[in-house]
Protein backbone atom coordinates (compact mmCIF):
# COMPACT_ATOMS: atom_id res chain seq x y z
CA UNK A 1 0.00 0.00 0.00
CA UNK A 2 1.43 3.30 -1.25
CA UNK A 3 1.45 6.17 1.31
CA UNK A 4 1.47 8.50 -1.26
CA UNK A 5 -1.31 10.65 -2.44
CA UNK A 6 -0.79 10.86 -6.26
CA UNK A 7 -3.03 14.54 -6.31
CA UNK A 8 -0.34 15.51 -3.67
CA UNK A 9 2.54 13.82 -6.41
CA UNK A 10 0.70 15.46 -9.40
CA UNK A 11 0.39 18.94 -7.74
CA UNK A 12 4.39 18.63 -6.65
CA UNK A 13 5.59 17.78 -10.30
CA UNK A 14 3.69 21.10 -11.68
CA UNK A 15 5.20 23.22 -9.30
CA UNK A 16 8.82 21.84 -10.06
CA UNK A 17 8.08 22.03 -13.58
CA UNK A 18 6.75 25.43 -13.03
CA UNK A 19 9.99 26.91 -11.19
CA UNK A 20 12.79 24.73 -12.74
CA UNK A 21 15.86 26.93 -14.18
CA UNK A 22 17.17 24.03 -16.36
CA UNK A 23 15.77 20.70 -17.53
CA UNK A 24 15.09 18.15 -14.67
CA UNK A 25 16.08 20.94 -11.86
CA UNK A 26 14.92 19.94 -8.31
CA UNK A 27 17.30 21.20 -5.89
CA UNK A 28 17.68 25.04 -6.75
CA UNK A 29 16.52 27.30 -4.38
CA UNK A 30 13.75 28.60 -6.43
CA UNK A 31 12.22 25.07 -6.87
CA UNK A 32 12.55 24.40 -3.49
CA UNK A 33 10.62 27.63 -2.27
CA UNK A 34 8.13 27.01 -4.59
CA UNK A 35 7.24 23.23 -3.01
CA UNK A 36 7.47 24.77 0.58
CA UNK A 37 5.42 27.48 -0.59
CA UNK A 38 2.93 25.08 -1.90
CA UNK A 39 2.67 22.98 1.68
CA UNK A 40 2.96 25.67 3.98
CA UNK A 41 -0.64 27.38 1.80
CA UNK A 42 -2.10 23.27 2.18
CA UNK A 43 -1.65 22.88 5.64
CA UNK A 44 -2.70 26.96 6.50
CA UNK A 45 -6.11 25.74 4.77
CA UNK A 46 -6.02 22.76 6.56
CA UNK A 47 -5.58 24.52 10.03
CA UNK A 48 -8.45 26.42 9.18
CA UNK A 49 -10.96 23.75 9.97
CA UNK A 50 -8.83 21.59 12.12
CA UNK A 51 -7.65 24.25 14.71
CA UNK A 52 -6.28 21.74 17.67
CA UNK A 53 -3.53 20.10 15.58
CA UNK A 54 -0.72 21.30 17.18
CA UNK A 55 1.70 18.08 16.32
CA UNK A 56 1.02 19.47 12.77
CA UNK A 57 1.73 22.87 13.44
CA UNK A 58 4.91 22.47 14.63
CA UNK A 59 5.16 21.16 11.16
CA UNK A 60 4.45 23.95 9.91
CA UNK A 61 7.03 26.12 11.21
CA UNK A 62 9.70 23.77 10.53
CA UNK A 63 8.92 24.96 6.82
CA UNK A 64 8.38 28.24 7.64
CA UNK A 65 12.05 28.60 9.17
CA UNK A 66 13.17 26.48 6.06
CA UNK A 67 11.63 28.62 3.83
CA UNK A 68 13.22 31.91 5.32
CA UNK A 69 16.59 30.01 5.79
CA UNK A 70 16.08 29.51 1.41
CA UNK A 71 15.06 33.10 1.03
CA UNK A 72 18.02 34.21 3.06
CA UNK A 73 20.28 32.24 1.00
CA UNK A 74 19.26 33.74 -2.17
CA UNK A 75 18.87 37.41 -1.21
CA UNK A 76 22.89 37.08 -0.08
CA UNK A 77 23.55 36.02 -3.96
CA UNK A 78 21.33 37.91 -5.68
CA UNK A 79 19.14 40.33 -4.37
CA UNK A 80 16.95 40.61 -7.62
CA UNK A 81 16.62 36.53 -7.57
CA UNK A 82 15.46 37.29 -4.04
CA UNK A 83 12.50 39.84 -4.94
CA UNK A 84 11.82 37.97 -8.35
CA UNK A 85 10.83 35.08 -5.44
CA UNK A 86 8.82 37.04 -3.77
CA UNK A 87 6.31 38.55 -5.62
CA UNK A 88 5.93 35.04 -7.82
CA UNK A 89 4.88 33.36 -4.68
CA UNK A 90 3.49 36.10 -3.09
CA UNK A 91 5.53 35.97 0.05
CA UNK A 92 5.10 38.52 2.92
CA UNK A 93 8.76 40.27 3.90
Amino acid sequence: MSLVNPARKAAKSAVIKANATKTNDTGSPEVQIAILTERINHLTEHFKTHKKDNHSRRGLLKMVGLRRQLLDYVKGKDVARYQKIIEKHGIRR
